[in-house]
């Protein structure tokens, strides 16, 4: 039996992104097909993004349902599903102040733009925030993070060129503690989730702000970059192994089409995602809306 081009993809390890909506995506294979195959939906939701595990389960579905030749009522069964998993999460209260928000993640996954975002829709809902820049190797991320500060208004604490980050996140606690600030949120150094002694690394700062408060940090998020498709999921395994992940943010959307990682991590590891970035401005992120991003994933 020849394997379907989903096959092919998995077993040669390419996962294309998806540059246009997966509705759309679907539509224009189905609707260009001459011939009497079935659709290779297994294919196309790898290339939405949709990781491996949930895409063999939503193609496993349609099959049972005999719509693999059926354009609408196969999209109407993964459109009910990613409803039924895709769920917006609850805001988490936090019952003393300083909310502590553990920011992780690898380079370039916008973590310090993102720590700002987060900064201002604090702001934005009249709470003060505080930074703590733990990333104390890379001058260049302390200045970008001071940089948003100063811009935002918002308090910063920094240690010294390699000072130990759980020392700063320690003292960084103190200070909002002292300013009963109603939150802190840490940056940290961007880091490979297969390097044991950042991950290490990051496990000392969760262990130092604890000591603080034994809730602390109250969100661990790991930052992913969109555009880096089913490489999420790996991260969001790894990071969650290593250090013990609460949730998701996912930048760099953009009203692209793209996320649907943010289904294939909720599958594989029941982890939400809180919030959606969708430019470099302070005010380019919003809380994850499930029904808007369905609506969204499929071009509707």
């Amino acid at each position: 039996m020849k394997p379907t081009l989903g096959r092919a993809l998995i077993e040669k390890g390419i996962v294309s992104q998806s540059h246009i909506s997966f509705w759309r995506k679907l539509a224009d294979k189905f609707r260009a097909g001459a011939s009497d195959e079935p659709i290779d939906w297994e294919a196309m939701l790898m290339e939405a993004d949709l990781g491996l595990p949930l895409a063999l389960r939503l193609a496993g579905l349609i099959e049972k349902e005999g719509y693999e030749r059926r354009f609408e009522e196969g999209s109407e069964l993964l459109r009910h599903e990613l409803e039924k998993l895709v769920k917006t999460p609850p805001p988490i209260p936090v019952g003393m102040k300083p909310e502590v928000i553990l920011l992780i993640g690898v380079n370039g996954s916008g973590k310090t733009t993102t720590a700002a975002k987060l900064a201002h829709l604090a702001q934005k809902r009249e709470k003060r925030a505080m930074f703590a820049a733990c990333d104390t190797f890379r001058a260049a991320a302390v200045d970008q993070l001071e940089a948003w500060a100063e811009r935002l208004g918002v308090p910063l604490a920094k240690g010294n060129e390699g000072q130990d980050p759980a020392s700063v996140a320690y003292q960084a606690y103190e200070q909002a503690k002292a300013g009963r600030f109603d939150q802190l949120i840490v940056d940290t150094a961007g880091r490979q989730a297969n390097k044991h002694n950042l991950m290490q690394e990051l496990a000392k700062i969760k262990r130092a702000l604890g000591k603080q408060n034994e809730k602390a940090p109250h969100h661990t998020w790991l930052v992913v970059d969109a555009n880096t498709g089913n490489n999420i999921a790996i991260q969001a395994t790894e990071f969650h192994k290593g250090v013990g992940l609460t949730g998701l943010i996912m930048t760099k959307i953009e009203g692209s089409g793209k996320g649907g990682m943010v289904a294939a991590v909720r599958e594989e590891l029941k982890l939400p995602t809180y919030y959606l970035g969708r430019g470099e401005q302070p005010g380019d992120l919003e809380p994850l809306d499930a029904p808007k991003f369905v609506q969204e994933f499929f071009g509707s």
